[in-house]
């Protein structure tokens, strides 16, 4: 198998976001081709900003097969309907997620008015078309949490940024993985996952895959972070191999990332994926 398990439909297309902030005219036919190549098992849908969708759906209405999108709604909660009576409108896109990042406080009423307007739009949770609710480090996190987990949707954990505060520290991750496995919530990263094991300044998700793995298993918190903190390739690549796939992407669904390239590449590296001749 040239994609394990373990890894497929990983990584959401990112290229219009930060760093890469690809044209979405260059997104487009780049994830095609994402789409059709060896190792578009590992690739999930693309990420359009929802303030973007018109331009989306235009340039889709070229396209042979329809394309399949997650929205991240940038327009504010009372934005999330229309962006989904975007989408469902234009025959060439497909609804594959949506993800709604909450501001302001306190966070547990924005929770509230968000799953509020998922419902609404959405009808309630469904995992053909799952929505995350990304909660920010930021007090009341855990109440926002337990009204996610209460409505039946997702979380989203932004995993850095453009500066290096951005990052948050191994205890946070782990608090967050920790408290999605305890209310029975699946999740999700997004930002700073540029690499597939852990550096200085950075995350890596295969360290992600293996808390999840932790976590999943019984781990404390503790545990988790310190799974976190492992800087050793073969190491944690020996450890992702022995995880139970299905147990660990029950959990962890996806992370977004802009670009496709460097997590396919690295895990080539690590003997995680091959390209099979044909």
């Amino acid at each position: 198998m040239t994609i394990p398990p373990m890894f497929e439909r990983l990584v959401d297309d990112a290229a219009v976001f930060p760093p890469g902030d690809l044209p979405l005219a260059d997104a487009v036919p780049a994830h095609v081709a994402h789409r059709s190549a060896w190792y578009s098992a590992l690739v999930g849908p693309l990420l359009c900003p929802a303030s973007s969708l018109e331009s989306l759906a235009g340039l889709a209405r070229s396209l042979p097969e329809p394309l399949e999108v997650a929205v991240v709604v940038d327009t504010g909660t009372a934005g999330v309907l229309a962006a989904v009576d975007t989408v469902a409108q234009e025959p060439r896109l497909v609804l594959r997620g949506v993800e709604v990042p909450l501001r302001g406080s306190p966070l547990g009423e924005n929770a509230r008015r968000t799953v509020a307007a998922l419902d609404a739009a959405l009808g309630g949770p469904d995992d053909d078309e799952p929505a995350y609710v990304e909660v920010p480090r930021s007090p009341g996190w855990e109440v926002a949490l337990d009204v996610v987990a209460d409505a039946g949707y997702r979380a989203k954990l932004r995993t850095g940024g453009p500066s290096p505060d951005a990052m948050p520290p191994d205890d946070e991750v782990a608090a967050f993985v920790v408290g999605c496995l305890d209310r029975g919530i699946p999740f999700k990263f997004t930002a700073g996952l540029h690499h597939a094991v852990r550096r200085p300044s950075e995350h890596g998700f295969l360290n992600l895959l293996l808390a999840t793995g932790t976590a999943a298993g019984g781990g404390t918190a503790a545990d988790v972070a310190a799974v976190l903190s492992i800087d050793d390739g073969e190491r944690l690549a020996a450890a992702v191999t022995e995880l139970p796939a299905p147990s660990v992407r029950r959990w962890f669904a996806s992370y977004g990332s802009c670009s496709i390239a460097e997590p396919l590449a690295e895990l080539v590296a690590l003997g995680l994926a091959a390209e099979v001749a044909p």
